[in-house]
């Protein structure tokens, strides 16, 4: 069997409008499985094309307004590149965020419901991820969030150090998964932005949750109530979804 991150799931106070903003921010299609629930693809894949990553905005009542441990970094392929796209993610919508930054080659906006994320400058790592470079998650500890990660996904360890770890699909296609030590603090109690995972057969959803107690997930619970997807969280409490057949 194997687990893969198939897609990010944010939640939304909108769905539809939010769904617009990134669907032309990424220069993806939009479809609906249902009511208050938008979904993403990339322009030639349909889900769950293990070559392309998805994203799910599902309408919830009264996100949270915190900081989130989950943003974006999207990729660029030159200075001109980041410029137009910054400039066209503002005209979407897009608002300049300060968090600190300082003076750093990347432009930090946030999204029309206030989601932060990245406009990197180019770099040569990204060069073949598509418009999503990186899902990056706040941690406290790199290496902690790398052994976990790494046995609980078929991806591939590619760089772990005391600021941070990086993982990616076998496959060297899409974003990297990156983990990078943050100050504590400010944590929300449950995450804005999560992954989903996809069990390789589908019907091994209950040996995969299985699998990944063992390895110090716990089971979470956050409102989810009788669905078909399990709720689990990493050592550090960011909740994921192993997903079912439903």
């Amino acid at each position: 069997m194997a687990l893969r991150p198939v897609q990010v799931n944010i939640k939304a106070q909108d769905d539809a409008a939010l769904g617009r903003f990134w669907a032309e921010a990424l220069n993806w299609r939009t479809s609906s499985e249902a009511p208050g629930v938008t979904n993403l693809e990339p322009e030639g894949f349909s889900w769950p094309d293990p070559n392309a990553f998805y994203i799910d905005l599902v309408t919830v009542p009264d996100p949270e307004t915190v900081k989130y441990r989950v943003h974006f970094d999207l990729a660029t392929t030159s200075l001109a590149h980041q410029a137009e796209l910054v400039t066209r993610l503002k005209d979407l919508g897009a608002t300049p965020a300060d968090i600190g930054q300082g003076d750093v080659p990347w432009t930090v906006l946030a999204d029309p419901e206030g989601n932060l994320f990245c406009v990197l400058e180019p770099r040569e790592l990204y060069r073949d991820t598509g418009p999503i470079a990186v899902v990056v998650v706040d941690c406290a500890d790199p290496h902690t969030m790398a052994r976990f990660w790494d046995e609980a996904l078929d991806w591939t360890l590619h760089e772990v150090t005391d600021n941070h770890a990086r993982l990616r699909s076998a496959k060297d296609s899409g974003p990297y998964l990156e983990f990078l030590r943050t100050p504590p603090g400010g944590q929300p109690v449950a995450n804005h932005i999560h992954l989903d995972l996809l069990p390789d057969p589908i019907d091994g959803q209950q040996a995969e949750v299985a699998r990944l107690l063992t390895l110090g997930a716990t089971t979470a619970d956050v409102g989810q109530g009788d669905v078909s997807w399990k709720v689990l969280a990493d050592p550090e409490g960011n909740e994921f979804c192993v997903l079912g057949r439903g």
